[in-house]
């Protein structure tokens, strides 16, 4: 099973970057984990006729996913423009072959809701582009505690134990909608 995680925050010392470390180095046996670098994508824009490699790069990541991870940041009580900037440019594909119907999970460092704010926002998108997200449990992170490290590597055992339990049923979330 091949988990692709979206990281909007493109800081090198990101807390939801080290969300989503922690993720791969300790997803469930039999899934491959791999991180999209979304830094390179340009905004989306109908006018460009030829996708930029990196928007190439994230399609080919897509297809090859059976389930998305995404590791939200919240801006202004809503989603980061890179991380919906990449979901735009997957969503804009004749037909939506790169999301639709595909499982996901959300989980968030920011302020002191973690992303709540941010999360709902973007299970409204997912609505949209026939996403399905797993509902329970959720990873909601305080980015400014001890929970992270001086390089956004989470260190919380209690956060680390609610993304192993996050990843665990999007693994059973993702074979049910295999069905």
């Amino acid at each position: 099973m091949k988990f692709l995680a979206i990281c909007g925050s493109l800081r090198k010392k990101s807390t939801n970057m080290g969300l989503l470390r922690y993720a791969q180095a300790n997803a469930p046996e039999g899934v491959e984990f791999i991180i999209a670098d979304i830094s390179e994508i340009p905004f989306y824009n109908a006018d460009l006729t030829e996708k930029a490699a990196s928007v190439l790069k994230l399609f080919e990541q897509l297809a090859a996913a059976d389930a998305v991870v995404f590791g939200c940041p919240e801006y202004n009580y809503s989603l980061a423009p890179a991380l919906k900037n990449a979901i735009d440019w997957a969503s804009r594909e004749q037909g939506n072959p790169l999301l639709t119907g595909k499982p996901a999970a959300i989980m968030g460092a920011g302020g002191g809701m973690g992303t709540s704010r941010a999360q709902y926002h973007l299970r409204q998108v997912c609505v949209y582009v026939n996403l399905h997200p797993i509902n329970t449990p959720e990873v909601f992170a305080n980015a400014f505690t001890n929970s992270f490290d001086g390089d956004g590597n989470l260190v919380d055992a209690k956060i680390q134990g609610n993304i192993v339990a996050q990843l665990e049923a999007l693994v059973t979330w993702t074979k049910q909608l295999q069905k």
